[in-house]
């Protein structure tokens, strides 16, 4: 924790303008923008909620990592270069500079308050992640912990910007790929057995794929898939390549490493499951594993590894909410003159907000998968139709961008809340569900009136 907070401030020393904080200048290879995509989208969280997840219900969470890699794959093959391309053409840093180029100012907005209100629950999934593993390591109190854990990656990322994200995303992908796969499990594998010792242990529901449910297995696969169409961070880092192809090479790159990671998560929890079924709380699972099983040097190897997993999740998605915040709100709407350093003086306040905020729904919400579905329902539920369309089509409605992302939002934070107060009926399906389809209707409902208005007036 200390050196990531040493490497923030060296990149605070790099660092020279809001172009270096946001996008790190424009100039990064495909290894640097693999290590970006793993240490954000496969981080701390993935491998703390997927083996607490997996000590609970078995391999049938193995579909969170899994989704994933689809999505990356996706992502990779489909959008990634010609984001790339569009950024460094229209001199973009953020997601929303994107929308309002291909719509307007007002969708911009709307895109702006989704945006910024999914990533502070992705980051509060990564707090509640780091918070769990240093209230085991440590023995302090959850609320202690997460204090601490929040203090060092607010630190960090608010000093350093994205130069600080990537130097310090380096080491943490190493650490984490080390620790879970290289030494992690073997270690589980010699103590607790192969695949079928684990069989001969656990209940055969530990074995079915589909033990998650499969209505929520795919809601969960199709909100994650379409999250990296519009997720802000999958736009940053294609603005951040220096080129197309570091672009695209550099997501198809992180896919590699992504299906080892999806094994190893998952046979770490099945594995904890089969040695320690009593542990009262499964987000401690992992770190409870490592402390009774590792030997001394490869436990601190690996401890090491997720902690920085955690963070390398954390401070990118802190970042993006501060970028929220200065750029497209400030920037764009209060000051659209303010100069260099008060810009970048701003953003690392921006930043401490966004990481505060997030902190306190981590203090509320404290089951990791959940608040992190949260966010991927919001995103994707409500950006993925216009987004798709920005990126095929030359030119669309820009009132029926607004008003379906507008609808849509509404409609899933209602769902779900609904489901969460306990009414039944319809409200047992997943909000993904509703507000995609809020946010399609009213796109070619919108979309439709305005092609016969324009054919009228053509008449």
């Amino acid at each position: 924790m200390g050196l990531m907070v040493a490497i923030g401030l060296y990149a605070n020393y790099r660092q020279k303008n809001v172009e270096d904080y946001y996008v790190a200048g424009r100039r990064l290879g495909p290894f640097s923008i693999a290590c970006l995509w793993l240490a954000s989208w496969v981080g701390g969280a993935s491998i703390i909620g997927s083996s607490a997840r997996a000590h609970e219900i078995g391999i049938s969470a193995i579909w969170y990592v899994l989704s994933l890699a689809i999505g990356c794959l996706l992502f990779g093959l489909l959008a990634a270069g010609r984001i790339q391309q569009l950024g460094a053409t229209h001199g973009h840093l953020t997601y929303p500079d994107f929308i309002e180029q291909r719509y307007d100012s007002r969708t911009r907005i709307i895109t702006t308050i989704t945006t910024s209100t999914a990533f502070i629950a992705y980051a509060a999934g990564q707090m509640v992640a780091l918070g769990s593993i240093l209230h085991v390591l440590i023995g302090w109190d959850y609320s202690h912990a997460l204090l601490l854990a929040s203090a060092i990656v607010i630190t960090y990322t608010a000093t350093g910007g994205f130069l600080a994200v990537t130097y310090t995303d380096w080491a943490q992908f190493i650490l984490l790929f080390a620790g879970i796969v290289i030494i992690g499990m073997p270690i589980v594998i010699s103590e607790a057995g192969n695949f079928t010792d684990l069989q001969n242990v656990l209940p055969a529901s530990y074995f079915d794929i589909g033990a998650w449910g499969w209505p929520t297995i795919i809601a969960l696969a199709f909100s994650i898939v379409l999250s990296f169409f519009v997720a802000m961070d999958s736009f940053t880092r294609c603005f951040a390549a220096r080129d197309a192809g570091a672009s695209r090479r550099g997501a198809l790159l992180a896919v590699v490493f992504m299906l080892p990671i999806a094994v190893a998560a998952t046979w770490l929890g099945l594995a904890a499951a089969a040695l320690f079924p009593g542990v009262e709380s499964s987000n401690d699972i992992l770190t409870t594993l490592v402390l009774e099983l590792f030997p001394a040097g490869l436990k601190g190897l690996m401890l090491v590894g997720i902690i920085a997993a955690v963070m390398s999740s954390a401070d990118i998605c802190i970042l993006t909410s501060s970028a929220n915040l200065t750029r497209d709100v400030y920037q764009r709407y209060i000051n659209p003159d303010v100069d260099q350093k008060s810009m970048l003086r701003l953003s690392m306040w921006a930043s401490v907000a966004a990481g505060l905020l997030a902190t306190l729904m981590a203090w509320k919400m404290q089951d990791i998968i959940d608040v992190l579905m949260l966010g991927f329902t919001i995103n994707s539920a409500a950006l993925f139709v216009p987004t798709v369309t920005a990126l095929v089509f030359k030119r669309s409605d820009p009132r029926a961008a607004f008003w379906s992302i507008t609808l849509s939002l509404p409609t899933v934070i209602l769902w779900k809340i609904a489901a969460s107060i306990g009414f039944g009926g319809v409200f047992v399906i997943e909000p993904l569900w509703p507000g995609l389809t809020v946010s399609l209707v009213t796109f070619l409902v919108m979309n439709s009136v305005n092609d016969n208005l324009k054919l009228a007036n053509g008449r």
